[in-house]
């Protein structure tokens, strides 16, 4: 990966956009504004996957991005902030993203359970893991009740998460549990505020 352009953005710079994340379908409510966000090194086991799956397409870009960055300085698990970058393709053709540290949401589950729900950055967070490193996260707390996550924790944690090579079918593969059948207008719209967040980072693939 050719990164040609980086800059690095403050933690409050971070923590402001954050509050300015809207709901996917409901745009009009800002599901962070009011809440409590912080910078947090919190180590992989006490953070809980919704995911079921690791789609190892995913992590290689991740260990593609983390090297990249480490090449200009940045580490990729100590953002101190979010980093912005432009990369250029064997085609010559630019593209740039965005890159926050995980998010991490408090939730209060039914069996009084406060499980730290990994909103974005499952992918991360696993190579942290496999790498011995303690993570920064953005932490989240004091979300309204009626917007959580909208997929519960998984109550085995990391263990028994597959490793697939395949983005798996949904029709065919459960990849999380969702908290109720309109569960898309919980969804945090990240790509509102962060850019390309939402989109696949294929350049970043060494060829």
């Amino acid at each position: 990966m050719d990164i040609i352009a980086l800059k690095q953005h403050p933690a409050p710079e971070l923590i402001e956009a954050l509050r300015r994340v809207p709901l996917l379908q409901q745009p009009e409510i800002l599901v962070y504004e009011q809440a409590l966000i912080s910078l947090e090194l919190i180590q992989t086991h006490h953070l809980h996957p919704t995911q079921n799956y690791i789609w190892l397409t995913e992590l290689r870009k991740i260990q593609e991005l983390r090297w990249s960055l480490a090449a200009q300085g940045v580490d990729l698990f100590r953002l101190d902030g979010y980093v912005t970058y432009t990369v250029r393709g064997e085609d010559g053709a630019e593209e740039s993203y965005a890159v926050y540290p995980p998010i991490v949401e408090e939730s209060l589950e039914a069996d009084g359970t406060l499980a730290l729900i990994i909103n974005d950055g499952m992918h991360r967070l696993y190579l942290a893991r496999q790498e011995w490193v303690v993570p920064q996260v953005v932490y989240i707390r004091g979300i309204p009740r009626a917007y959580p996550y909208y997929a519960y924790p998984r109550p085995e944690g990391w263990q028994g998460l597959d490793l697939l090579g395949e983005n798996p079918d949904s029709r065919k593969y459960l990849k999380k549990c969702h908290r109720r059948r309109d569960n898309k207008k919980l969804y945090r719209d990240f790509q509102a505020v962060f850019a390309n967040v939402g989109r696949p980072r294929s350049r970043l693939l060494a060829r």
